[in-house]
């Protein structure tokens, strides 16, 4: 399995802390929506007191979220 480079982004306060957190739930529901859009797997899917780190194993999908979080 490739995986590109792992995306961390302070995204919810620190008291989010679990995958089962709803805004988790929900934010992990638009990378899986995403990555079928793009013919992907998310490959890395972890959070750490709000910081959310994923991964996806698709360039093209990758180089839109770096455009995105440049912006």
């Amino acid at each position: 399995m490739k995986s590109n480079g792992i995306f961390e982004v302070d995204l919810f306060p620190p008291e989010v802390d679990s995958l089962d957190h709803p805004f988790v739930t929900q934010f992990r529901e638009i990378l899986d929506e995403l990555s079928v859009q793009y013919n992907a797997s998310v490959t890395v899917f972890t959070v750490d007191k709000g910081t959310v780190s994923f991964s996806f194993d698709n360039d093209e999908i990758t180089a839109e979220i770096v455009n995105i979080l440049k912006t």
